[in-house]
């Protein structure tokens, strides 16, 4: 299967199978480059013709990242057809209302994306739907390969439920950068505010130019903003306490960060509501808009349509400090119609060649803290920086922040929010979802 037709956004459910010689020249080129630690794996599928992972990856960037997975995959797999049952929109919210539905069914596939935190929890482990991993951490090394605090992410009464497979920083700003240098606006550094934001979307604004490029299609691109903002008018420790109850959700910071998010749409893209979150990106890669706040799987889209050098990235104003991880990785489901593929599969995701392989497409950086990052890019340089160095805090629009119900909340509020601008409204919603929480 071409790269062009894994990266189409039309596809849902596409088969790649590698037989014969052609699966024998593929699996030699691909051992070349995945190297001794894939090949490591014990080959004991025999019988066991498919693997069928599930997944939301349907963007450019996203699509061409876990290609470099099944590619991985296939080098001791060669004759495992692998079924890529992915479903595409909004961030993963149309992919859980469909696996909710299989996995209900007692219809699990092989192995499915999920954040860690909150959402693995509640919608997976807490109703039994996936097995412990806590033989192959062992197995495999990952409990000194992986680091402690993304660890502490997927365990619950000491099992470990998710191998986490890269990691992106949700919190930052990209943007045009000849937009910018044409109207006389010099680039953001990581010290920006949220002051300096407005005053450049100012200066846009009596160009002609829309400041900000938003997809609402996707309501999570909205809440994504929000939480960002949030974390710039809390900061790390305060933004942290409010996921735990230790905040209240009517206090005057909030207020001010709802206000703030209000003013962004004063220059937005009229199209906002048709387009999804690459599809505004577009608008940034042609000029007609200029920044998105968005995860760092923009830049893989970015290098997916080769407009890589089109654009800047920076942190989110009022964010220089922080990183919101929004972590990927693979479950073992109960009850998997293939055991032994589902196991050589998490197998793979684990391993340092794959991730490495892997990060770039998805403009992720590995979770393995040994993973080989001399040939990262000067933008997953960057990312890996901050991460090593910066509080690292949870997404709520990525599910490991707060509860499926409460982000189901917000994900209801937010939708009204962009037709009204209603501040009041909306922190009460938010007051109202935490005392359901309670």
């Amino acid at each position: 299967m071409s790269r062009n037709l894994r990266s189409s956004l039309a596809y849902q459910t596409s088969r790649r199978k590698l037989v014969g010689g052609a699966a024998s020249a593929a699996a030699a080129a691909s051992m070349l480059r995945f190297g001794p630690a894939v090949m490591a794996q014990t080959p004991e599928s025999a019988g066991e013709d498919q693997l069928e992972i599930f997944s939301w990856w349907t963007t450019a960037g996203e699509a061409a990242g876990l290609d470099e997975l099944f590619k991985a995959f296939s080098v001791e797999n060669p004759d495992v057809e692998i079924v890529n049952a992915a479903v595409a929109g909004g961030a993963g919210t149309n992919a859980q209302v469909a696996l909710q539905a299989r996995l209900s069914a007692n219809q699990p596939p092989d192995s499915w994306q999920s954040h860690p935190g909150a959402e693995l929890k509640a919608r997976y482990v807490d109703p039994g739907f996936c097995d412990p991993i806590t033989d192959l951490y062992e197995e495999q090394g990952w409990n000194d390969t992986i680091p402690q605090g993304v660890i502490d992410q997927i365990t619950f009464d000491d099992d470990k439920y998710l191998i986490p497979v890269g990691v992106h920083r949700g919190n930052v700003m990209f943007y045009n950068k000849q937009v910018l240098a044409d109207n006389g606006i010099e680039e953001p550094t990581d010290d920006w505010t949220i002051d300096d934001y407005f005053t450049i979307a100012g200066t846009l604004g009596e160009a002609g130019i829309a400041a900000y490029a938003l997809g609402s299609k996707d309501t999570f691109a909205v809440v994504q903003l929000f939480e960002n903002i949030l974390l710039g008018a809390l900061g790390p420790d305060d933004y942290v306490s409010i996921w735990k109850g230790d905040i209240g959700w009517d206090d005057e910071r909030v207020t001010t960060a709802i206000e703030t998010l209000a003013k962004f749409f004063d220059n937005v893209n009229s199209d906002h509501a048709a387009l999804t979150w690459d599809g505004a990106a577009d608008q940034i890669y042609e000029g007609t808009a200029v920044f998105q706040s968005m995860g760092d799987w923009f830049y893989g889209d970015a290098i997916a349509k080769e407009k890589q050098d089109v654009i800047g990235w920076v942190n989110h104003p009022s964010t220089g400090g922080s990183f919101v991880a929004v972590i990927d990785g693979f479950t073992l489901p109960k009850g998997a119609p293939h055991p032994v593929n589902a196991r050589n599969w998490l197998i793979t995701c684990g391993s340092a060649e794959a991730q490495a392989a892997f990060a770039p497409f998805k403009g992720a950086i590995p979770a393995r803290s040994d993973a080989d990052s001399s040939t990262f890019n000067e933008y997953m340089q960057w990312s890996a920086g901050a991460f090593g160095e910066d509080a690292v805090v949870p997404s709520l629009a990525h599910g490991s922040a707060a509860s499926p119900q409460f982000q189901t909340s917000v994900n209801e509020a937010i939708i009204t929010f962009i037709v009204d601008l209603d501040v009041a409204t909306f922190q009460d919603a938010l007051v109202f979802a935490a005392e359901d929480e309670a």
